[in-house]
């Protein structure tokens, strides 16, 4: 009746999974949860984007739907338990979705004190400056290549350049990539596209200023082709690198690892490496190698020990963020 149902974490790093039963109406879903961790006293809640997965709803509809059902449940000046409303992104494309969203939503009458919404909205500000777009020029020289047609009748030379125009037409190919994270292409994946034309001599059009921004490969079919799936494996690898990352920041809001260092005080580690401590330990994995320091230590996560080529042994923290949420 209450359209969910609540069970127990299991292996995931939170302490209750609220499992929502399928509503088109994510608004008021968004609410009932954003209600019931007010009533059972939950610090913290996090949403994924509700509705854009098998349910197919459009991205900005559900962005819109979302902020305004946490504007008003922020707005409300009876909350005192829920201090943290997150929501976490895995598909880049969306950002740009809930950027916008929260952009409408900047002259909210909010509560006094520094809420989600500023620290969301900071978050989205440098999610775009990171992202702005920049016009992007490749060129290319092309060496020309001259045919002189001698023959008996001027019936005879038009046949033979007809001959020779569907040979080179018939070689020719185009192909099209588009992709959100085009935009992301920094100066090494520019210089990358650069040699590919180079040594390939086919030619690339970067436009990264549409929606979505795309890359376009002319030339003979056999090297466009090879040009493509280059350029599809650094797309890919961008995509990789920022679910990573966005991954990392998930598993850092949940528990930190920490290392004790020199002075006797506990460090902790960046966000990747404290990432991959916690998939070990969550594949109860045995041992694993770390960087320090440019050192590395044979990490026991049993014992919370590690030990570097030399025997010299510090030791290491766990510490959980989500206790009592």
């Amino acid at each position: 009746q209450s359209g969910f149902i609540t069970t127990q974490g299991g292996n995931l790093l939170c302490s209750k999974i609220i499992h929502l039963v399928h509503n088109s109406n994510v608004r008021s879903q968004i609410s009932k949860v954003l209600n019931e961790c007010e009533l059972r006293m939950y610090k913290s809640v996090a949403f994924p984007a509700i509705g854009t997965g098998q349910a197919k709803q459009s991205p900005s509809k559900v962005a819109d739907d979302m902020l305004d059902a946490i504007v008003e449940f922020a707005s409300r000046g009876s909350v005192e338990h829920l201090k943290k409303i997150k929501i976490v992104i895995f598909q880049t494309n969306m950002l740009k979705d809930f950027y916008e969203g929260m952009k409408k939503r900047e002259g909210s009458d909010l509560p006094r004190r520094e809420s989600w919404m500023s620290l969301l909205k900071s978050f989205f500000r440098r999610k775009s400056q990171a992202t702005e777009k920049k016009k992007v020029i490749l060129e290319k020289k092309v060496d020309l290549a001259t045919f002189q047609i001698c023959g008996e009748s001027q019936e005879n030379v038009d046949a033979a350049g007809s001959w020779i125009e569907d040979l080179i037409l018939k070689e020719q190919f185009e192909n099209t990539i588009s992709d959100e994270l085009i935009a992301n292409f920094d100066d090494s994946q520019i210089d990358i596209l650069a040699d590919l034309q180079r040594r390939k001599h086919v030619t690339i059009q970067l436009e990264n200023k549409l929606s979505p921004p795309y890359i376009k490969i002319s030339g003979i079919s056999r090297d466009v082709y090879f040009v493509s799936v280059e350029v599809q494996k650094m797309v890919q690898k961008i995509k990789d690198t920022e679910e990573e990352r966005s991954r990392a920041e998930l598993v850092y809001n949940l528990v930190e690892w920490r290392y004790s260092a020199s002075n006797g005080k506990f460090v902790a580690f960046d966000k990747l490496t404290n990432m991959q401590l916690e998939d070990a330990k969550l594949a109860k994995t045995q041992h694993l190698t770390v960087r320090i320091n440019k050192n590395k230590y044979n990490v026991d996560l049993n014992t919370l020990q590690a030990k570097d080529d030399k025997g010299k042994t510090i030791l290491f923290q766990r510490v959980p963020k989500n206790e009592g949420k």
